[in-house]
């Protein structure tokens, strides 16, 4: 173990060992420090998009997937009467080449991920080390940790151990109580939408039972209630608390096995893995970086479960955040490229937040009148064919580091999140990423190189960016030609009218090219946002 790194981690879950693996891919050496010695054992999250499917993949989770994850398949609102105020399809294959909504059980997609991070010689895992003084300085972050039990500290022979690390940059990705954000001056915007919710993890004996809807919302006003896959062998159940009962009545397992008995669940059955309950709440940090710290995760926001995009928003966070660090750390961008992540994630993440509070006020309803109006007003829209949730997930960015048109606007169809197909290069065919790798890729109709000087063209090799071809051309068989088996990206380009598209690493568009002789505008325009002493908003 060394005490120097480029990065420090505060946090070993999801978001933290996403942020860490991204930046030892690329090089550099991360400290990862999390006061619990080993992984929390119960369920947490249940889904993931498939944005963040993607992302998963690109860390080289991509076969361990589908053993820890199943499509979620549908997903159906009824009400007390029973009646379907809305359904949702899901289909297998997505934008991003991955199913459109996955459930998962979160401590083996944990255990893969910490897996990954070990093997990594970049990164060391400090477990079972809390975080208990930070200083910061022009250079550097020491963080000063301490020998940790988890819930309280660990003390030999009467001492507690200390020993301190420290990096350029510190993120915290430590919860909802983060010490990163308690060393900062952000404040946290707060939407005062609070509901307490049971939260039930069960194991069915029987594997095979058929349950349908697989993915149930039960809008009741006599009791709210949530029925899901909780991933492969699992189910979850959630129960809002009615007005007048505590939380001390509703967290007991007489009361979940008593809530249950609905759907013959008793413990002759299954296996109450979990029970707990959730206080919802919907806020945001102002900042997400100051100086040389910076946020993700739940040390950044909190949101409501309702549009699945809890985990999900860490998880973009960490992949915005990631080759944006690198870039800086190398010299290749301005120290001010990192308020561009605070910009376009806190933009994505309240539109995700919004949504998700959206459905809860739609789904806390307690009161009779009130549902039975809602009721109503949802099967209306559903005869007239309106979806009220359009626009899950959030997919574009409108702010940052995107290519602009002359009204400073970003250039469609810059923001936008970047298709997934599959493809061939050379003798390997599969999914993009997995075929052709991640990271900054230029792709065009006519190969980017026989625009650009040799100038242009060293400093892309410089930053990363690989200069590719895409083609129809069964022929084809250069090291920069991208077969594109599916048809995903020429009709894609030939709808748009353009004739390249440069992809950040996050999957997202920075911008486009009409024609090929527009390509070093482009990239110009990339190079001086990288290069910018102030960030673009």
């Amino acid at each position: 173990m060394t005490s120097d790194y480029d990065v420090l981690v505060v946090g070993a879950g999801p978001v933290g060992l996403t942020a860490a693996i991204q930046l030892a891919m690329r090089g550099r050496r991360v400290g990862v420090v999390e006061r619990w010695p080993q992984p929390y054992p119960l369920p947490r999250a249940v889904v993931f998009d498939h944005e963040i499917a993607r992302i998963l993949a690109s860390l080289g989770l991509a076969d361990v997937l589908p053993t820890l994850s199943e499509p979620a398949e549908d997903y159906e609102w009824r009400n007390g009467k029973g009646e379907t105020l809305l359904r949702l399809a899901f289909d297998d294959t997505s934008h991003s080449g991955w199913p459109f909504m996955n459930i998962f059980t979160q401590p083996r997609l944990e255990a893969a991920l910490e897996e990954r991070a070990r093997a990594m010689p970049g990164i060391d895992i400090l477990r079972g080390w809390e975080a208990v003084d930070l200083t910061e300085d022009a250079t550097s972050v020491r963080l000063t940790v301490a020998e940790s039990a988890g819930d309280r500290p660990m003390v030999r022979d009467g001492v507690r151990r200390h020993r301190t690390v420290r990096a350029a940059y510190a993120v915290g990705c430590d919860g909802a109580n983060s010490f990163v954000r308690s060393r900062m001056r952000t404040a946290m915007r707060d939407l005062g939408f609070q509901y307490d919710w049971l939260v039930l993890d069960v194991i069915p004996h029987d594997r095979h039972r058929v349950w349908s809807p697989r993915n149930l919302q039960l809008c009741d006003p006599a009791r709210p209630s949530t029925v899901v896959s909780g991933g492969p062998g699992r189910r979850r159940w959630e129960f809002m608390r009615l007005p007048g009962e505590t939380i001390s009545e509703l967290n007991r397992a007489e009361t979940a096995w008593k809530l249950l008995a609905p759907w013959d669940l008793h413990p002759g059955n299954a296996t109450l893995e979990r029970h707990t309950v959730y206080t919802f709440q919907a806020r945001w940090a102002d900042t997400w970086r100051e100086g040389r710290l910076l946020l993700a995760g739940d040390a950044a926001h909190q949101m409501p479960p309702f549009a699945g995009q809890g985990m999900c928003s860490g998880i973009r966070d960490a992949a915005n955040l990631g080759w944006k660090l690198d870039l800086v750390l190398s010299g290749h961008a301005d120290e001010a490229l990192l308020d561009t992540y605070t910009t376009e994630r806190s933009q994505h993440l309240q539109h995700a937040l919004e949504l998700s509070v959206h459905l809860g006020k739609i789904i806390c309803e307690p009161d009779p009148a009130a549902a039975a109006e809602r009721d109503a007003t949802m099967l209306a829209d559903q005869a007239a064919r309106r979806d009220p949730l359009a626009g899950m997930p959030p997919q574009t960015l409108t702010g940052g580091l995107l290519a602009r048109g002359s009204d400073g606007t970003p250039a469609k169809p810059a923001g936008e999140l970047g298709r997934q197909g599959r493809v061939r290069l050379g003798d390997r065919t599969g999914l993009f990423d997995q075929v052709v790798g991640t990271g900054l890729a230029l792709l065009a109709v006519e190969h980017p190189r026989h625009v650009l000087d040799s100038d242009a063209v060293a400093w892309c090799e410089q930053v990363g960016i690989r200069l590719l071809r895409i083609t129809d051309d069964t022929t084809a068989d250069g090291p920069d030609e991208v077969l594109d088996l599916d048809g995903t990206y020429l009709p894609h380009l030939a709808r748009m009218q353009r004739q390249a598209l440069l992809l950040r690493p996050d999957n997202y568009v920075f911008g486009a090219a009409a024609r090929k002789y527009d390509v070093p505008a482009l990239l110009a325009a990339f190079r001086d946002g990288l290069t910018a002493t102030s960030p673009v908003h």
